[in-house]
């Protein structure tokens, strides 16, 4: 017996199918899309350690030298901040996610209070408190700034 004739044209087809098939797996593949995290990256565990009357050096010692600081109002802050961006490919990274953790200290150098802050239904809002920052505090103007750009290309971490 021998092998039945392959035509011309039904070749051309399965070549042009595999080229195809190939081509979408590429496709696929190159669309796909990767998340990355950068900055301090908190278990809920980690920020339960931190409690009222701790000194700033044992903050530090806790949870990491933190992204800035500020020394508006009775006290000063140590913020900690996070951000998720997600990239895909041909495009620029867009950033999606953005977290700070807000460490309050009263006059005195000890902490007053831990806050955690995210996004939801586009407002700025404390995880632990279940509130959004007052306006009536010097607080407020700087948590609203350190979320300012969340989406624009690039992040606060200077690597977009």
């Amino acid at each position: 017996m021998s092998a039945k004739p392959v035509s011309p044209s039904s070749r051309t087809r399965r070549v042009a199918a595999s080229v195809a098939a190939a081509g979408l797996i590429i496709g696929v593949a190159g669309c796909s899309s990767t998340v990355t995290r950068h900055g301090h990256l908190f278990q809920d565990n980690d920020l339960q350690q931190i409690q009222p009357g701790m000194s700033a050096e044992q903050v530090k010692l806790s949870l990491g030298t933190p992204t800035t600081t500020s020394s508006v109002g009775a006290g000063n802050a140590f913020y900690y901040m996070s951000s998720t961006k997600k990239e895909t490919a041909f495009l620029a990274p867009k950033e999606t996610d953005r977290q700070v953790v807000a460490v309050y200290f009263n006059k005195v150098g000890a902490v007053e209070r831990v806050a955690n802050y995210g996004i939801k239904d586009g407002k700025v809002f404390d995880t632990i408190s279940r509130t959004t920052p007052s306006a009536n505090t010097n607080d407020d103007g700087i948590i609203k700034s350190l979320f300012r750009n969340l989406g624009r290309r690039g992040s606060i971490f200077g690597d977009g």
